[in-house]
């Protein structure tokens, strides 16, 4: 027997109506979806550096807890995560490099100290961009 037209609708939007209330996979608000994430070799650079001027203008500290990067904006907060020990620290970039093919950020030797990879030299890690809000919620505290 065939489908009346008004009972096809109702078949058709009571289908539609079911398929919208599956779950949709969760999504970061767009804000936090811009944020930026590398993987790579990390290196650091201490004492033939130590207060040389940096691309900031300042003075490098290898005491400090910062570090050079390629591309990122200066005074850019990121944490670095060594992905061998699971270790991380946050950094400030206020230098240029690093100019050795393979590696992605040279680190102070302070910050290579914290991540467990100062005797190495070398490490997999992962970069991830500190978001403002949490930059302005530290700086408040």
């Amino acid at each position: 027997m065939p489908l009346r037209t008004g009972t096809a609708a109702l078949m058709f939007t009571l289908a539609a109506a079911l398929g919208a209330c599956q779950s949709l996979p969760w999504r970061p608000p767009a804000t936090e979806s811009r944020g930026f994430l590398q993987v790579g070799l990390a290196s650091w650079y201490g004492p033939g550096f130590q207060d040389h001027r940096t691309a900031d203008g300042r003075r490098f500290n290898m005491n400090g807890l910062n570090a050079a990067h390629r591309t990122l904006p200066m005074n850019s907060l990121v944490r670095v995560t060594n992905l061998e020990n699971g270790r991380s620290v946050v950094v400030r970039i206020n230098d240029r490099g690093p100019y050795i093919a393979g590696r992605i950020i040279d680190l102070s030797r302070a910050a290579a100290r914290a991540l467990g990879m100062k005797k190495d030299g070398l490490a997999r890690v992962r970069i991830e961009r500190v978001p403002e809000r949490v930059r302005e919620r530290a700086a408040g505290s």
